[in-house]
């Protein structure tokens, strides 16, 4: 197991390299006269050329990487070209909202997603036939639709949410889960529909093993095969998918947080991209592969201790 540990980890460290480098050269190669769109038009070419300076404009791309690649080894990730707002204030006071929703999200689409197809595969049926025909549905409603249509029914006409806005669980737990419902149920959808799928087919799967046969052929009742043996084995499915959802929440809370003015990483990495500003987007890159990287080492772990073999892949 700490073999195993290890290789993650090691791909993990690659990974958290690999992806701010290859966003830092592709936005370093399109940025364009960055000292120009943070001055504007009315400054003089004297000062759009020293701002450059500055900023490091004038080196060669590869240099660039590497000056800001040092002192980032030593936890300086800079400023906002544009707002001069440290990169590891801007990253910890919005961190917060973004794992908040996220996390919210993938608990209670994997809680809803595991009845759901547990369910189907063991009852079939009308059942069966139900979630899947509202896994259907999940899938083509598309998800910033769903979004509004959920702010304009529950906040605007109801009022029973807030629209926009969040506050922090240490201010108001009771503010903190209102702010939330409705951005997590606009993500939960399509995660439920996704999930409940995959986890319908990977118990159907087991169910029809040998090895469940004789298990019940040796007189363990039918709720007993189910929930220590068949679940154990389905949840490795059930985990990976688990997994991917979360990284694909983290893509989907961006347009959540512009719908619903939720102060989150989303909605900072989506402004900083339209600028330019190329200090705040590595650091948002930064945080959220360190936090996949953590999500998929602890699935990966839950995997191993639950099938054995997958340490050897």
């Amino acid at each position: 197991m700490f073999t195993f540990t290890l290789k993650k980890l090691g791909a993990g460290f690659v990974l958290l390299i690999a992806i701010p480098a290859i966003a830092f050269l592709l936005m370093g190669a399109s940025a364009g006269n960055v000292g120009r769109n943070i001055l504007g038009p009315a400054a003089s070419n004297e000062q759009v050329e020293r701002l450059n300076s500055e900023l490091g404009r004038d080196q060669p791309l590869l240099q660039q990487f590497l000056d800001w690649g040092g002192r980032a080894l030593t936890g300086d990730l800079g400023a906002s070209w544009y707002t001069n707002e440290p990169v590891a204030s801007a990253v910890v006071n919005r961190l917060p909202v973004t794992v908040s929703l996220v996390v919210t999200t993938t608990v209670l689409a994997a809680l809803i997603a595991t009845v759901a197809g547990v369910a189907a595969a063991v009852y079939r049926g009308w059942v069966d036939r139900t979630v899947q025909i509202l896994a259907i549905i999940g899938f083509a409603l598309p998800g910033f639709w769903v979004a509004l249509m959920l702010a304009l029914v529950f906040a605007v006409r109801l009022g029973w949410f807030p629209a926009t806005g969040y506050i922090a669980f240490t201010a108001s737990p009771a503010g903190w889960a209102q702010s939330l419902v409705l951005p997590v149920a606009a993500l939960a959808l399509g995660a439920v529909a996704s999930a409940a799928q995959q986890i319908r087919g990977a118990v159907i799967d087991t169910l029809r093993q040998d090895w469940v046969r004789t298990l019940r052929s040796r007189g363990l009742s039918a709720r007993r095969v189910l929930f220590v043996h068949v679940l154990r084995n389905a949840s490795v499915s059930g985990l990976t998918v688990i997994a991917l959802q979360f990284v694909g929440l983290l893509g989907g809370a961006v347009f959540v947080e512009r719908i619903y003015a939720l102060p989150g990483i989303g909605q900072v990495l989506s402004n900083s991209t339209a600028q330019g500003d190329i200090p705040i987007v590595l650091g948002v890159l930064i945080a959220t592969t360190a936090i996949v990287v953590l999500v998929n080492l602890f699935i990966d772990l839950a995997v191993a201790f639950l099938n054995p073999k997958a340490r050897q892949s």
